[in-house]
């Protein structure tokens, strides 16, 4: 694939790795997310004045820990507001919020997950706005159990009515104009939410196979997910794609819900589908299987072979992935997929503890 350097850039590495960089690197982070199964520091906790979500995920491929870390070009600015902490540079914001529902008593028509989402999302608004990046173009959300039900509903649906919630308080579309997302589930650990936003509107870019997510029937609870499949975005002369995390679902229904085979294969069907959405609407088609860097989520760490061997069967090589542990927002999906593309992103050394 042949691009124009993006100004945005990634890396991964463990975080014994990130804590040990020169300052110099470390200068450059937007922000960074890190997956562990253990309580260890995260760079922020080290001390580091970098914005960056621990997740407690166990990473299921090589090592104990792996961060993702995003880089921006030019001197950056950081800074705290609320909950949220920050870095930007003239073109993308990075932030991270961590809310323990504890903080939120049970209402008599919110619940604590509920409250601590919409709180979230309108202090993230909030903070857009008064820096002047109003657009976003991809959130990662982390809820602990988010396929357990309390106060009589699943509380997968009740962060999709904490999220609606505060889109609508702040005047945001809830349909067409929606951001990339996912959400998923660990076992413990308070709401965590990390998000990308620019001075430039993304393309939200949405899957034929698929109904958009928006537009859900309410058999899926009593608001839809705000998310778009995949948000394009126009980063300098580069052009960058978020695909939003992606499961065996066509239309609106859950495919082959025993057969992890079967829900990868389904699961890359759709990927596919999304590029060539984004290809038609690039500036030149140049998006493909194997360009993209992926993350994919593992609802039972036994299936890691099964999925690794269909994904590098479909894409025709090893692709650039890593292997998280994680529940999906379905009870019955297996796995789900997300990736970026149409920047750098490098494996660097030290990427395994």
């Amino acid at each position: 694939m042949r691009d124009t350097v993006s100004p945005l850039h990634g890396a991964n590495l463990s975080i014994a790795a990130f804590l040990k960089q020169p300052a110099q690197w470390k200068n450059s982070v937007l922000g960074a997310l890190c997956f562990s199964a253990d309580a260890g520091e995260s760079p922020m906790q080290a001390g580091m004045d970098v914005p960056c979500m621990r997740v407690p995920m166990q990473r299921l491929d090589d090592g104990d820990s792996i961060c993702e870390v995003w880089h921006g070009s030019g001197q950056l600015t950081q800074g705290q507001c609320g909950a949220i902490h920050y870095r930007h540079d003239d073109d993308v914001l990075f932030g991270v919020i961590v809310l323990p529902e504890t903080m939120f008593a049970t209402g008599a028509d919110k619940t604590p997950l509920q409250q601590a989402t919409e709180s979230a999302y309108r202090q993230v608004f909030a903070l857009l706005d008064t820096l002047r990046y109003p657009y976003l173009f991809r959130f990662w959300n982390y809820i602990a159990d988010i396929n357990a039900h309390s106060f009589g509903l699943e509380r997968y649906r009740q962060f999709n009515q904490g999220r609606q919630d505060a889109f609508l308080a702040h005047g945001r579309d809830v349909v067409g104009n929606v951001p990339a997302a996912c959400a998923l589930g660990s076992a413990q650990g308070p709401l965590t939410i990390a998000f990308l936003a620019g001075r430039v509107a993304p393309l939200n870019i949405e899957n034929p196979r698929q109904i958009s997510a928006y537009q859900y029937p309410q058999e899926y609870g009593p608001r839809s997910p705000t998310f778009s499949r995949a948000s394009l975005v126009r980063l300098g002369q580069a052009e960058v794609l978020f695909v939003s995390g992606t499961a065996s679902i066509v239309g609106h229904a859950t495919l082959h819900p025993t057969d992890v085979v079967a829900q990868t294969r389904e699961t890359m069907a759709n990927i596919e589908a999304v590029l060539a959405q984004a290809n038609r609407r690039a500036s030149q088609p140049k998006f493909d299987l194997a360009s993209l860097h992926y993350k994919v989520y593992v609802r039972h760490a036994a299936d890691l072979a099964q999925i690794r061997n269909e994904l590098e069967r479909i894409v025709g090589t090893a692709p650039h992935a890593i292997y998280l542990q994680a529940d999906v927002c379905r009870q019955d999906l297996l796995v789900e997929i997300e990736a970026t593309a149409g920047h750098p992103f490098v494996f660097m050394p030290g990427n395994r503890d």
